[in-house]
């Protein structure tokens, strides 16, 4: 690239980045929380901000262990500050996302040029499932960002000419906020690459240069704490923890995410649409090229190092019992970088018609968001927010195609920085308006509407029950929690902890609901005939075809 070009790249790649900044915040607050990790996660953190108590996490007021408190923590703060909303609820998410963006920018100007660094934001800002997932409320991006931190300080430290203990220490404190953010992984995954590089390299001299004992003092300052105070007062935290949790999860197919080894493939590819098919040329190239930066006094190899670490988190969750696409967000921005450095060398031409396949692929996914709403959107209240869905993505879809074309058109005729602006331009806005039509659905995904009708009826004393049902959003949009009646999923550990705080049995329910003072419960629409059965006397006060909701009315 001539500097001309390179100096007017730069506030046109500015540009992009406020556009998405403005976007992705200003769109925060627009949709309904969905379920399922929406709900949950929003609402652990409302109860946490709530109680006030940080250290043991709580769902529908049970004790709630299958993830350390970090986003909790950071999301129970915005709400906190900006009050219970969903634009708190999604506020850490996002800025995770924007910051796996400049980290991963800023990781390419320090290790190469700033081309490279500006090439490898581009690719972030317009992999759409990168970009989709910063505006859902999942713990994932909240750990891609500390374990990107925690790589990107890493080589920053590994390829300066002198040592840099500041960089290290940042990637020790990163691994640490990981490891809170989502357990072992956090550590397990920076620790095999740099291992298994070694291995390759035959060359163990960089396990010794990791600063480990003020590495470690860094670590377990911020690690240590919470897990400390977390067993002292729950003594059941640990072996759920740790057995139940991470070997558990990872060697059994308990929680029916059973999905084929290759799973996560097409939803890389997909996951990096403008650029899939240029992802395969740009690892082999990556791994196959010499050591090319020396930093103190030792040649070194970033890009290999990198593609290191996304091969086994692949292949580590590939391997696993339990399987969801989100898993592999944390091999997003290595793979950016990578691509990247691919793109600052690879001739416009050989570019252009690696761009060219995604076309068809977005024109495919035009036609299918125009005729696919149409056959779930089968009943009466659903239908029309499934046409006004699909109206929205269908153009979202020929944006990314339009975009992807005239991206072709200008790296055919060797305006290769125009053409990748124009693909990152295209592939932006039509993720914005995929999300747009998301939102038209939300209703269909979240419990906002049903709260509405039981707060009418809600007062201070109105018992609330979830009878073999639970909508993960409900208790947050309804500010309360509910007791559980046989029901157990995700709960077994703050029942069997709390037995008196949920009704085990069906039988148990109606001396529940017979009790003195107002009751409301939320049942399956197919249930209502078995409450009366069970001589349960009540109004109807909301239905639709996934929940109702009955109040108590006092029989004559």
């Amino acid at each position: 690239m001539h500097a001309l070009t390179l100096r007017l790249s730069r506030p046109l790649v500015a540009v992009l980045a406020v556009l998405v900044l403005l976007l992705s915040l200003d769109g925060l607050g627009d949709r309904k929380l969905a379920n399922p990790d929406e709900g949950r996660y929003s609402e652990i953190a409302r109860e946490m901000a709530q109680s006030g108590d940080f250290v043991t996490p709580r769902l529908n007021g049970l004790k709630y262990f299958e993830k350390p408190p970090l986003q909790y923590w950071a999301t129970a703060i915005a709400f906190k500050l900006f009050g219970e909303s969903e634009f708190a609820a999604r506020l850490y998410t996002a800025l995770c996302g924007l910051g796996c963006v400049l980290l991963i920018a800023y990781t390419g100007k320090r290790l190469y040029n700033v081309e490279t660094g500006l090439l490898a934001g581009m690719v972030m800002l317009s992999a759409p499932y990168f970009a989709a997932l910063s505006e859902v409320v999942t713990l994932d991006m909240g750990l891609t960002f500390w374990m990107t931190l925690a790589l990107s300080s890493f080589l920053v430290a590994k390829t300066s000419a002198t040592p840099q203990r500041v960089w290290l220490g940042i990637a020790w404190a990163a691994m640490a906020a990981a490891v809170l953010s989502k357990g072992l992984i956090g550590i397990v995954f920076p620790a095999a690459a740099v291992f298994f590089y070694c291995v390759v390299n035959r060359n163990f001299r960089f396990v010794a240069e990791l600063g480990w004992w003020p590495g470690l003092a860094i670590f377990a300052a911020i690690v240590v704490p919470w897990f400390v105070l977390v067993s002292i007062q729950n003594p059941e935290f640990l072996q759920f923890f740790f057995i139940h949790e991470h070997f558990e999860r990872f060697t059994s197919t308990a929680h029916r995410r059973v999905q084929p080894a290759w799973y996560f493939l097409p939803v890389l590819f997909v996951g990096f649409l403008p650029w899939m098919m240029a992802l395969v040329p740009a690892v082999v190239k990556a791994w196959r090229a010499p050591a090319s930066i020396v930093g103190q006094n030792r040649a070194f190899s970033p890009l290999k190092l990198m593609l290191i670490y996304c091969g086994f988190i692949l292949i580590f969750f590939s391997a696993s019992g339990s399987k969801l696409p989100a898993y592999i967000l944390p091999i997003f921005p290595p793979l950016a970088l990578v691509i990247g450095n691919y793109l600052r060398n690879v001739d416009p031409r050989r570019l252009a018609w690696l761009t060219l396949p995604a076309v068809p692929l977005a024109l495919w996914g035009a036609y299918a968001a125009w005729v696919e709403p149409a056959k779930r959107g089968n009943a009466e209240f659903s239908r029309p927010l499934y046409d006004e869905m699909s109206l929205w993505v269908t153009a979202a879809a020929l944006v990314i195609a339009a975009g992807l074309l005239l991206g072709f058109i200008l790296l055919k005729y060797q305006r290769k920085w125009l053409g990748i602006m124009m693909i990152a331009f295209g592939t932006t806005i039509g993720v914005e308006l995929i999300e747009r039509g998301y939102e038209r659905i939300s209703p269909l995904q979240s419990a906002a509407n049903t709260a509405q009708p039981i707060k009418y009826h809600l007062t201070a004393d109105t018992r609330l029950y979830a009878v073999e049902t639970y909508d993960q959003s409900l208790p947050f949009y309804l500010k309360r929690t509910l007791t559980l009646v046989n029901y157990i999923d995700e709960f077994e550990l703050g029942e069997t902890s709390e037995p008196t705080k949920w009704i085990k049995r069906l039988e148990d329910f109606p001396a529940a609901w017979k009790a003195p003072g107002p009751a409301i419960a939320i049942i399956h629409p197919g249930a209502i005939e078995q409450m009366r059965a069970l001589g349960l006397t009540f109004d109807i006060i909301h239905q639709d075809p996934r929940r109702v909701a009955i109040r108590k009315i006092s029989a004559p």
